[in-house]
């Protein structure tokens, strides 16, 4: 389990918890360096090697990491004087490297463990003990990448190299010595001074940009008292809107700013003025339009500065090169390349999109020309009248026993293993709470996770928008002989009188991607955890295996085995397979060039001075259609580059989601010889699901692919070549 590699270079981290980084909030807890009477075994870990979730409490998770984080601390340290003493490091694995996954391993395993609990039952973890914990782990995990006879002596062994060295040991120098450069560790003393500075002022500006941000996005509130107004709401979304949740069409409703509400509102309210009224605010939050203490465009310039600052120190020409360090694009001109690829094709279409939008609109009396608040509203109504894509009747094919035996059938087939229920695993956190082994193909268990489905109010902690996690709680090593142990966390709709827990295409979209994400934390055969599964790979390829398995859910065989109607076991029809697939392809090139203008401002914003919003005011008409409002202000909360970890790293999204749509096509092109596809599920296997972060992405996908990635595959799977190439025909019918 991996939550920050670094500390100081949180953006380059990856974390195997999937889009989930806990924030910081106003307060100091301090945790006790030894539990009292804490004994010698961990009273966390059960003999079989899974973990002691029954008797587990807050003060035994504090005191156990507590301790853990302190013999870390001192071994590291005493490790790193043993190693200066030496005039000579004549074996860097035996001495240094071998000790040092020995040293990390059990406080590994027991931060996963806290972090399970704190996604699974917030009453068990609270926030405020977790993020005590998390931070107490952060710091002790960064002390081997901190110290500089250790940092001096495996540099030595990656210049050097060797014949004998293998490609997951040259990958695990490489990464110990950019771990130690990214920490100030080549530079002098004044240097280092310097560099500790811009880092913890950076850290102050961030909190800033997230505090202010947060504080705009809980002022606004709208309270709707009429029932027409959401009367054409789903009952689940109508839930979300209601002041009373056990009452959701008494009323009254409230909408707020979470993405979530947010979006749901825009997509069914039928009232424009509510909608531009949403919208205003969710595009000027923290701008200078608002509040002024709550803006946040001058903290956007400091930051920029500060990480100009941060990447020259370390002796980078801009922080877009530095960032490119982890990235498997490796420079910012192949990144344009590929965003320029991408828009010649999916602008063109998004022209012809708006336009069939707005002819659609004009059917319902609408005048005038449609604008960004509009198009979620419309978008949503068009996709029924054109493709009949009704998620209520959608998501009654999708009873989640069903989806989830479905899915796990097709990973066996397609990469010969063996999932296998254990029932005799019932000390979890939740009865609900499931176990799973992975066996190989000799029936030996390689791997296994917990799986937690069901949503529980006030107990699972809910983020935002996100209702899913792919937590890595243990990695793979041979050297400490664990096996890959995950954990998968959802909020779906648990069963009630007697009818199963019905999903939405979307919340089946989203299981495949977090167990193709815990697959490749599961499925690795590298020897050493700190390369192991996702850890160590490049952000923009970490959620290919994600994407990969997703794109699976537009193959109709594949729709069909995991579906059939909840009530009467009917198949998924034809008709209803043609509207899941047209989902994917309406409004997508809309969706993606939004997703690459976002992504190219990103790489403005970190490789020029220019003002923000002259960069944002120069790329939108380059990338969107509609003109950009006078007063839109996003940049002003766009927090995943300015408060989170995406900063000169967001085209990530778009890189990986290339790299899988050309990963797929292989399976597309052998999708009519069996034989042929289960050569091709062996070879993703074999590659992507093996290697983890011991081997460059790159020739990862040369490996499977046999040729350098093209984004030729994701152009056709969105259907952007036929888009661009005609005149929008039928608009759809009322």
């Amino acid at each position: 389990m991996v939550l920050s590699f670094c500390g100081k270079r949180a953006f380059l981290t990856r974390v195997t918890c999937n889009q989930f980084c806990p924030k910081r909030f106003g307060y100091i807890v301090l945790v006790p360096e030894i539990g009292e009477d804490l004994p010698d075994k961990n009273p966390l870990l059960r003999e079989d090697g899974l973990l002691e979730f029954e008797n587990v409490t807050v003060e035994k998770c504090v005191s156990v990491i507590g301790k853990q984080a302190v013999d870390v601390e001192k071994q590291v340290k005493e490790l790193d004087g043993r190693v200066g003493e030496k005039e000579e490091i004549v074996d860097v694995f035996r001495e240094i490297i071998d000790p040092l996954e020995q040293i990390s391993s059990p406080l590994e395993t027991t931060w996963g463990l806290a972090k399970t609990l704190y996604l699974g039952n917030s009453v068990l973890m609270p926030t405020k003990s977790y993020i005590t914990i998390h931070d107490r782990a952060r710091r002790a995990r960064i002390a081997k990448f901190s110290s500089m006879n250790i940092f001096k002596a495996v540099k030595g062994a990656h210049i050097r190299g060797s014949e004998s060295l293998t490609e997951e040991q040259k990958r695990l120098l490489q990464k110990y010595t950019l771990e130690g450069k990214l920490n100030g560790l080549d530079l002098n003393s004044e240097k280092k001074e310097r560099l500790d500075h811009v880092l913890g002022k950076m850290g102050g500006e961030r909190a800033k940009f997230r505090n202010k941000v947060d504080i705009s996005t809980k002022q606004f509130k709208q309270l709707i008292e009429d029932y027409n107004v959401v009367r054409d709401f789903p009952p689940e979304v109508l839930q979300m809107f209601a002041k009373d949740p056990t009452q959701p069409t008494k009323g009254p409703w409230l909408v707020t700013l979470q993405p979530q509400v947010a979006a749901n509102f825009l997509e069914y309210c039928p009232d424009r003025t509510m909608r531009w009224n949403v919208w205003q605010a969710q595009s000027r939050r923290s701008s200078t339009f608002g509040e002024k203490s709550l803006e946040t465009s001058t903290v956007i310039e400091e930051i920029r500065f500060l990480r100009r600052d941060q990447a020259q120190i370390l002796g980078y020409k801009n922080f877009i090169d530095m960032s490119m360090e982890t990235k498997m694009a490796g420079s910012k001109e192949n990144i344009m390349k590929m965003l320029e690829d991408l828009r010649e094709k999916a602008k063109p279409a998004q022209d012809a999109e708006m336009k069939n939008l707005q002819s659609y609109a004009g059917q319902f009396g609408f005048k005038g020309q449609l604008e960004a608040h509009d198009i979620p509203y419309y978008r949503r109504k068009q996709l029924k009248a054109l493709h009949n894509f009704e998620d209520d009747e959608i998501r009654d094919f999708f009873p989640l026993p069903k989806v989830l035996s479905g899915m796990l059938e097709l990973c066996e087939k397609m990469f010969q293993i063996r999932i296998v229920e254990r029932p005799s695993v019932n000390n979890n956190w939740h009865e609900d709470v499931r176990y799973f082994d992975i066996l190989n193909e000799q029936e030996q268990p390689i791997a296994g996770f917990y799986l937690d489905l069901y949503t529980r109010e006030d107990v699972k902690t809910h983020m935002k928008d996100n209702f899913g996690w792919t937590v890595g709680i243990r990695n793979r090593s041979t050297i400490t002989n664990t096996k890959p142990l995950s954990a998968l966390i959802f909020n779906f709709p648990a069963p009630i009188y007697g009818k199963p827990s019905l999903m939405s295409f979307d919340d089946v979209v989203m299981l495949f991607q977090r167990f193709g994400y815990a697959l490749q934390h599961m499925l690795t055969t590298v020897n050493y955890a700190e390369v192991a599964g996702v850890s160590n790979i490049e952000w923009d390829a970490v959620e290919v295996a994600s994407h990969v398995l997703s794109h699976f859910l537009f193959n109709p065989s594949t729709l069909k085995n995991i579906s059939s109607h909840y009530a009467t076991e009917d198949p998924l029809s034809d008709n209803l397979i043609r509207s899941i697939q047209a989902s994917r392809t309406h409004l997508a090139g809309y969706d993606l060039c939004h997703q690459l203008y976002l992504s190219a401002f990103d790489l403005e914003l970190h490789s020029r001075k220019d003002f923000w919003v002259d960069i944002m005011k120069e790329l939108w008409p380059q990338y969107m259609t509609l003109p950009l409002e006078k007063k839109d202000a996003h940049p002003c909360s766009f927090s995943p580059i300015f408060s989170g970890d995406y900063a000169a790293a967001y085209f990530s999204h778009v890189w990986s989601r290339v790299i899988a749509a050309d990963v797929y096509s292989a399976f597309h092109e052998a999708s009519k010889d069996p034989e042929a596809l289960a050569s091709v599920g062996r070879r993703f296997r074999d590659t992507f699901l093996a290697l983890g972060g011991a081997c460059p992405p790159a020739e990862v996908f040369r490996r499977f692919r046999g040729r350098d990635p093209s984004p030729k595959a994701l152009i056709s799977i969105l259907g952007l070549k036929k888009k661009s190439s005609k005149m929008p025909e039928d608009s759809g019918k009322k």
